[in-house]
């Protein structure tokens, strides 16, 4: 069997990345892939957008990637709070890093075991999937941005919850969020087992990945970086799993 990490929202935590880096490093798979949310909301938005780029072997864009690439070609304009609560966030980043976040693309799709799977962060190409939703929202997922292609499950990030639902149409699959977990506090993954572009239809595994790390060290960051947005309520996040924005 082959083995597949996907993982997203990073959101700038480099403490908890480096505790998902060093459970990757022991699994050894044989891809990662990034599904967005690279930077955003944390202090360490260098660290966690090199990361990405260095260490996964494809890369979607997310909606917080879009909003600040977004904020920085309209950054002249004046009394703009969109823009005004990402300066700090463009700023730190640097052109180079924008433009390779602007340039990913942001729907992709493999097969794995024979299934034909749809790969999104969710939005800015499509909804927010939380968990707890009805199945027929779900239904959406299953179908390309253009609504040509349907495919038998779709992998997803941006709720920020792990979790493996079940419908007659397929799988959703949302691999929860390394740098800004909700409800447990923990950096969390996907682990998928099967066979990589293969068209038989053979056993598939679903795992999520559960790795603790030092809360209080990326709360500590978060709070010591001047002119952090919000970073109150990040630490919360961070120490608690309770989402305050």
């Amino acid at each position: 069997m082959d083995r597949i990490v996907f993982l997203g929202d990073l959101h700038g935590n480099i403490v908890a990345t480096e505790a998902m880096a060093e459970e990757i490093r022991r699994i050894s798979p044989d891809q990662v892939w990034f599904l967005g949310d690279a930077v955003g909301k944390g202090p360490s938005n260098i660290e966690t957008c090199d990361w990405a780029k260095e260490h996964c072997d494809f890369h979607l864009r997310g909606n917080w990637d879009e909003w600040i690439c977004e904020s920085y070609k309209r950054r002249d304009e004046k009394d703009n709070p969109y823009i005004e609560e990402n300066r700090f966030y463009f700023e730190q980043i640097g052109l180079e890093r924008l433009n390779w976040l602007d340039s990913l693309p942001v729907e992709a799709s493999i097969r794995i075991s024979g299934l034909h799977l749809r790969v999104i962060h969710g939005r800015p190409i499509d909804q927010l999937y939380q968990g707890y939703d009805p199945d027929e929202k779900f239904k959406a997922g299953f179908y390309s941005a253009d609504k040509k292609t349907k495919f038998d499950g779709f992998i997803c990030a941006d709720s920020h919850r792990p979790y493996v639902r079940s419908l007659h149409e397929g799988y959703a699959v949302n691999t929860g969020s390394v740098g800004n977990s909700i409800g447990v506090p923990r950096a969390h993954a996907l682990l998928v087992e099967g066979d990589i572009d293969s068209p038989a239809i053979t056993t598939i595994r679903f795992s999520i990945l559960s790795v603790p790390y030092d809360n209080r060290k990326a709360a500590d960051l978060a709070l010591s970086t001047e002119g952090l947005p919000m970073k109150d309520a990040f630490a919360n996040e961070v120490l608690t799993g309770i989402y305050s924005r």
